[in-house]
């Protein structure tokens, strides 16, 4: 049964002053506006991001496309503090946050299917055990020491000298907050402070069209798309998820997820030390390798190299070859320099270790530390998947790297620093050439083996292979001959098993060390995603409605539904439209987040009457205008824009703003709607109740734009409209009666239209402070 309510709307007038009118040379795919800040972030086809401030819409900076991050920007999302934008890019799977201050990368990590959809929001839930939480200082700014700023890594600046609380920043606010992703094949998951994941999401088909998780953490309402087969119709369905254990154990959840956080951050800062490292040895070895194999290959005498060396050294004698490179390719001034920059760069190496990646590897083992402590508290921690006994490998494999890191390579560094540029062959003493000797009987030993396998026919310096990605053994290992503490290990078998000394690898590389590691603390913070992944289950599911493959090609994040969290009554409300007639209604489904209680759910359709002419003719069909775009503009208004039913030449498009108080007026009238699980929304739309509203002074005429969608934010009040093509917006102010200031230009600019000047309704960007557009009932 279709029942019919029709309510016209008095409420005050609203004055939406347009800001700019900007053509953009590349398509939009997908826009947001920040929740803080006048600031709206766009992505174009171009895979450019780029973010723009309110006033005259003036670009702030642009991030281009490049190939360590990806070019196919598929969704965004801001942190609910506005101080990081999240990206996703389907071509390379990842997903990168970037600080609003600069277009600079602050962390990214990869995911395993395409993103389609992103969401980030803020845990509202309060407690007392919650707010201790939130109000205690962290003992480990008490403990640990602050982290040593890393030089010369402009593209990674939040570890410069002049981002001294970059972790902090990073992390943002103590208090929880969740960034949620979708993606293709039913692709979900969940990471807390949007760098640590903490469920994984099975149980939903299809490639996510939106999601929502409400602020209580006890629902998740999922859009997807399921098609069977390409030439198939694809099914638009909604699904509801019980999240109740993320709720339950939410100072649990929220104190893990710190301490996993702060562990993320941490495998970043190493791998930036890392990179410092590898850069500084980079820089100097690779002339004087080049040059040495080539003189290796051109040489036609039947000495080998380290003969060369060796009668250069003891008698002063050198082939004409070896002539030839000393006073062609290395010259004096050229030994000179290269020897200053060996020096100076076994010394950073040194520093790097010592301060670096000792001083990060230390901190992980003291979060990790706490998190066994947490994980022993079965209690609390063992329903969230945190396991001791992952814990202590991960402890074990840190471990591992620190003594990799002083044992092998600080102590190598140090010895090549301290005599590897030596002085001139009249000051050598007995040592030093005793030194040198080794050192060209170590090193200049032709092997073709080791052509074959590095590329080169000697190894000149042993810094560098501790510092090669690479699973092979080291060409020259440490020399632990001597060393008593191997002797007694040896000769100890017990003490050698005991689970209290970490396991040493002297054939293997650091970064070999660095990866394990990795793997293993990976492998420690999935189990808990694991774990309460599962516990997420469906509570609701409903086919709203199928599309065909006609539809237009714009992007999905743009087409309806659109999924909106009321915070305050913790219901869910799903916007989407159904063709009828020619018309497109628009439905709101609410869901209350509870997923145990039936109160406040329902469904409802609106349509828009004639509300642009003065006069209506109630024998005429008063179903007069389809809705293209709907968005929340706050928990109590949604913005949507119409269009007329049937579009004619010269009829312009409408932004307008519908109350939620006028659909839901009346409730307990409401007829209820009885759901049938075997049919889609759209097949049982007749017995939805609809109401038909007509807007008497809450809108705005579009003239000249064939606007098609709209971003919108409530707590800035502003929207932004973009064209059907994508690629012109328009920015209105939404309220702004409610600033006083406002309000007496507003009495200045209408007096200057009354007294007959001309309103102008697009205007230049150099223009914009003299731009204002007066609505009342009409344009």
């Amino acid at each position: 049964m279709l029942l019919n309510l029709t309510y016209f709307l008095l409420s005050p007038p609203s004055i939406y002053p347009c800001r700019t009118h900007s053509p953009l040379p590349q398509e939009v795919v997908v826009m947001a506006w920040s929740p803080k800040r006048d600031l709206i972030a766009l992505a174009n086809r171009a895979g450019e991001v780029l973010l723009h401030r309110l006033a005259n819409f003036q670009r702030v900076w642009s991030l281009p496309p490049n190939e360590n991050t990806g070019k196919e920007v598929t969704a965004l999302a801001w942190r609910p503090d506005g101080k990081i934008l999240a990206f996703g890019l389907s071509d390379t799977k990842r997903i990168i946050l970037c600080d609003v201050e600069k277009p600079e990368s602050l962390h990214s990590f990869s995911v395993n299917l395409s993103i389609t959809y992103m969401h980030w929001m803020e845990v509202t839930a309060e407690s007392s055990i919650l707010t201790s939480f939130y109000n205690a200082e962290d003992e480990a700014n008490l403990i640990l020491p602050k982290l040593p700023y890393l030089k010369n890594i402009h593209i990674f600046y939040i570890f410069s000298e002049e981002k001294s609380d970059e972790i902090m920043k990073l992390l943002g606010d103590v208090r929880l907050n969740a960034l949620v992703l979708g993606g293709s094949s039913g692709f979900i998951e969940i990471y807390a402070y949007g760098m640590f994941k903490i469920a994984t999401v099975t149980g939903v088909a299809g490639s996510c069209r939106g999601l929502c998780l409400s602020s209580d953490l006890k629902s998740l309402s999922v859009i997807t798309e399921i098609q069977d087969s390409p030439d198939s119709e694809a099914e638009i369905t909604y699904f509801q998820l019980d999240t109740s254990l993320l709720s339950s154990y939410l100072p649990e959840v929220t104190r893990m997820a710190r301490k996993f956080t702060h562990i993320s951050t941490l495998l970043q800062y190493i791998n930036l030390s890392l990179t410092c490292m590898c850069e500084a040895w980079e820089e100097i070895l690779m002339q004087m390798d080049s040059r040495l194999t080539k003189f290796v290959q051109e040489k036609n005498t039947t000495t080998s190299v380290q003969d060369e060396f060796m009668q250069l050294l003891l008698w002063g004698k050198a082939s004409l070859e070896l002539q030839a490179l000393l006073m062609n390719q290395l010259t004096v001034k050229g030994l000179k320099k290269l020897g200053q920059s060996i020096e100076s760069s076994y010394s950073s190496i040194q520093k790097l270790v010592i301060s670096h990646l000792q001083s990060g590897s230390e901190a992980l083992l003291y979060y990790l530390s706490e998190l066994k402590g947490m994980a022993l508290w079965k209690q609390k921690y063992e329903s969230l998947g945190l396991d001791a006994s992952g814990i202590e490998e991960a402890t074990t494999a840190v471990g591992s790297f620190i003594l990799k890191n002083f044992n092998n390579l600080a102590i190598v560094a140090w010895e090549m620093s301290e005599d590897h540029v030596l002085p001139e062959l009249n000051k050598m003493t007995q040592k030093d050439i005793t030194f040198v000797a080794d050192f060209l009987t170590e090193h200049f030993n032709e092997a073709p083996e080791l052509y074959n396998r590095k590329g080169k026919y000697f190894n000149v310096e042993r810094v560098g292979q501790y510092l090669k990605d690479e699973d092979e053994d080291l060409v020259s290992p440490p020399n632990t001959e001597g060393n008593q503490w191997f002797h007694f290990l040896k000769n100890s078998t017990h003490v050698k098993e005991s689970p209290l000394l970490f396991p040493y690898y002297p054939d293997k590389s650091l970064h070999f060390v660095k990866r394990q590691m990795e793997e293993v603390i990976d492998h420690c913070l999935q189990k808990p995603a694991d774990v309460i992944g599962k516990a997420v289950h469906q509570a609701f599911c409903v086919s709203l409605y199928k599309t065909s493959q006609s539809e237009d090609s714009s992007p999905q994040l743009f087409k309806l539904p659109f999924l909106w969290n009321d915070k305050t009554s913790n219901i869910h409300y799903v916007l989407f439209t159904i063709l009828e007639s020619s018309i497109s209604k628009i439905h709101i489904l609410r869901r209350h987040t509870d997923t145990s209680r039936s109160i406040g759910n329902g469904i409802v359709a609106v349509e828009f009457g004639n509300f642009l002419n003065n006069t209506i003719n109630e024998s005429s069909d008063s179903r007069c205008y389809s809705c293209l775009d709907a968005h929340f503009y706050d928990d109590e208004t949604v913005t949507v824009v119409l269009k007329e039913s049937v579009e004619q030449e010269g009829k312009e498009r409408i932004l307008a703003q519908l109350p939620l108080s006028s659909v839901y007026t009346n409730e307990d009238q409401e007829v209820e709607f009885i759901w049938d699980s075997t049919k889609s929304l759209a097949e049982q739309s007749d017995e939805i109740a609809t109401r038909t509203v007509f807007l008497d002074n809450q809108w705005r005429v579009l003239e000249n734009m064939k606007a098609q969608y709209v971003a919108v934010n409530g707590i800035r009040k502003v929207s932004c409209v973009l064209s059907s093509n994508l690629r012109h917006v328009r920015v209105f102010e939404m309220d702004v009666e409610d600033d006083g200031e406002v309000e007496e230009e507003e009495e200045e600019e209408t007096t200057q239209i009354a007294a007959g000047e001309p309103e102008e309704l697009n205007h230049s960007v150099d223009n914009q402070d003299n731009v204002f557009s007066l609505v009342k009932g009409k344009d």
